[in-house]
C-alpha cells in the first residue's frame, strides 16, 4: 500500500473538496482522509497539494515526441537565426535526409515577415526543408522539397490550402493548411514512432500529465501500430484519427473546419483586420457536405466526433452538424477559440463540449486584436462565459503547439477570469467526462483509478502570477511512482 499523508488533497469531489490523505492499494485509491495503515508505504505531502492527474484534452502526442529529435526553431527571434539553426541541423544528419520539425513564429520577427524558401536554400543544399510553424497550419519548404512536390507556379491553390506567391507568382515555400498536403515528407517508421511515443511519455510524467487525447494525423494507423507495440503505457490515451480517413480502427475521429488565427486561415463572418480581403478558409470537406456525413456516419458507428473550429465562422458551421444530430452523444469542438453569445447559448442547448487551450490565450493573444479587432478579441477564450452558461468546458495544451504543462495551462485560466477549483476540474473530471472516464479517473475517490500528482505549491494559496513557477514533485500512474523531481 502507498499513503500520502499531512498535507492538502483537492479531490474533484464537489462534496468534499479537499483532505488530508489519500491511501492507495494497487492502482486503486482504498481511502481519502483516513490513516495510513501499518506497512503502508508514505509520501510526507509536508502540507503540499496533491491532485488528480492532469488530463491533456489535446495533444499532437506522437508527432510531439518526434519533434523532441527534431529542429527547434520556436524561439529563433530573427530569419538569421533561422536559418542558422537549420543550416548547424542539417550538418548533423547527413546528405538527403528530410529536415523536419520547427515550431517557428515569425511574429517574433521585425518587421514579422513570413520567411522564404531563399534564406534556408543556401544552407541546405543537400537537404530538402519542410518546417511548420508553430500553430501547425502553415510550412515553409525549401527550394529541394518543392521540387519534390512538382510543385511550381503553375501549381493552383487547392481547395482549403493557400500556395504562397512572391511579385512574379512564384512559390516562396510558405503552404498554408491543404496545401502543406502537396509535400509528401517520408513517414517515420513504427519504431520511430515507439521511441518518441516513449520520449513524450518522459515528458507528460515530469508534468503530471496521466491521461490525454492524441489527435492524430493521416498516420493514424502506424501511430496505433507504435502504441501497440510497446507493452504498458505511463499514460492512458484516448485515440483520434482523421474523420474523413478514420481507417479500420474505431476510436474517436477529428475533423477540421478551418484553419488558425496565426495563419490567418481561421474561418471568421467578417475580415481580418490586416488584411481586408481575407475572412480565412473553410475548408472543402464543410461546404461540400462530407463532414456532416462523415460525423454523422462516425455517430452512427458508436465514434466520437471531434471538429476543430478556431473563427466564429467554423463555430457556427460545426455546431450546425451538431445541433442536426442526436443529443447526449458528448461531441467536442476542439478549440472553440473566436466565440459570441449566441454562438455559447448554442455550445449550452446542444451539449457540446467545448475542447479548450488555455495557453493559446497566451501565445495566440500576442497577436490576436491587430488581427480581429478589440470587439471580437473580448469574445476570445471565453472559458468563464461558457462556464457560466453551463457548458462542459476541458482544457489542454495542444501539444507541441504549445507547451505541455498544464500549469501554465492553469494560470491562463485563473488570469482570465476562472477559479484555480474550475480550472483543475478543466484539466481532471470535466476531461475524464469527455472521454467517458469519468467513472474511473479525474477524481480522488475510494475505487478510482490511483492516478495522482503532487505540487511544490499551493495553488489555493498562491497568487495566479506564481502558478507558472509550480513544479510537480510526484507523478503517480495507476498507484505507480512514475516520476519524481530531484531538489
Amino acid at each position: 500500500m502507498l499513503a500520502l499523508a499531512n498535507g492538502k488533497i483537492w479531490t474533484g469531489d464537489v462534496a468534499r473538496p479537499f483532505a488530508e490523505s489519500v491511501v492507495i492499494d494497487g492502482n486503486r485509491i482504498a481511502s481519502v482522509g483516513e490513516p495510513a495503515p501499518p506497512g503502508a508505504r508514505v509520501i510526507e505531502l509536508r502540507g503540499r497539494l496533491a491532485v488528480p492527474g492532469f488530463i491533456d484534452n489535446h495533444t499532437h502526442f506522437i508527432d510531439g515526441g518526434l519533434q523532441l529529435s527534431r529542429v527547434q526553431l520556436r524561439d529563433a527571434a530573427t530569419p538569421q537565426e533561422f536559418a542558422r539553426r537549420i543550416g548547424d541541423y542539417a550538418t548533423t544528419i547527413g546528405k538527403g535526409k528530410w529536415i523536419t520539425g520547427g515550431g517557428w513564429d515569425h511574429t517574433l520577427w521585425s518587421p514579422p515577415a513570413l520567411p522564404t524558401r531563399q534564406i534556408i536554400d543556401a544552407v541546405t543544399p543537400d537537404n530538402p526543408v519542410f518546417v511548420s510553424r508553430v500553430d501547425m497550419h502553415m510550412a515553409l519548404a525549401s527550394s529541394a522539397a518543392l521540387t519534390l512536390a512538382g510543385v511550381t507556379r503553375d501549381t493552383p491553390n487547392p481547395p482549403g490550402g493557400t500556395i504562397v506567391r512572391d511579385a512574379n507568382s512564384e512559390p516562396t515555400g510558405i503552404l498554408k493548411d491543404s496545401a502543406m498536403e502537396l509535400v509528401a515528407v517520408p513517414p517515420a517508421t513504427t519504431a520511430e514512432r515507439a521511441a518518441a511515443a516513449r520520449a513524450a511519455l518522459a515528458e507528460t510524467a515530469r508534468f503530471g500529465v496521466t491521461s490525454l487525447c492524441d489527435m492524430s494525423g493521416p498516420d493514424a494507423e502506424e501511430d496505433f501500430r507504435a502504441y501497440d507495440s510497446m507493452g504498458e503505457l505511463t499514460a492512458r490515451v484516448h485515440f483520434f484519427t482523421p474523420i474523413l480517413n478514420p481507417g479500420g480502427l474505431r476510436t474517436g475521429v477529428k475533423g477540421f473546419a478551418d484553419g488558425s488565427l496565426g495563419s490567418s486561415t481561421a474561418a471568421f463572418f467578417d475580415p481580418y483586420v490586416d488584411d481586408s480581403a481575407n475572412r480565412g478558409l473553410l475548408m472543402q470537406s464543410m461546404t461540400d457536405g462530407r463532414m456532416k456525413a462523415a460525423a454523422v456516419a462516425a455517430d452512427r458507428r458508436g465514434v466520437q466526433v471531434a471538429i476543430h473550429a478556431i473563427g466564429d465562422r467554423a463555430n457556427d458551421e460545426v455546431l450546425k452538424i451538431f445541433e442536426s444530430m442526436p443529443r447526449g452523444r458528448r461531441y467536442r469542438i476542439e478549440h472553440a477559440q473566436h466565440l459570441n453569445a449566441a454562438l455559447i447559448k448554442r455550445f449550452a442547448d446542444a451539449e457540446v463540449i467545448a475542447s479548450m487551450q488555455p495557453y493559446h490565450a497566451v501565445d495566440d493573444g500576442r497577436w490576436m486584436e491587430p488581427k480581429i479587432g478589440p470587439e471580437r478579441a473580448r469574445w476570445a477564450y471565453a472559458f468563464r462565459a461558457l462556464l457560466d452558461a453551463g457548458v462542459t468546458v476541458t482544457f489542454g495544451s495542444d501539444w507541441t503547439v504549445a507547451p505541455l504543462d498544464p500549469l501554465l495551462g492553469v494560470r491562463a485560466a485563473v488570469t482570465r477570469g476562472v477559479t484555480v477549483a474550475e480550472a483543475l476540474r478543466c484539466y481532471t473530471a470535466n476531461n475524464a467526462f469527455a472521454m467517458f472516464r469519468e467513472t474511473e479517473i479525474g477524481r480522488i475517490a475510494p475505487g478510482m483509478l490511483a492516478d495522482i500528482v503532487v505540487l511544490s505549491d499551493d495553488l489555493f494559496t498562491i497568487t495566479p502570477e506564481k502558478i507558472a513557477e509550480v513544479r510537480v514533485d510526484f507523478t503517480i500512474f495507476d498507484g505507480q511512482t512514475i516520476y519524481e523531481r530531484s531538489h
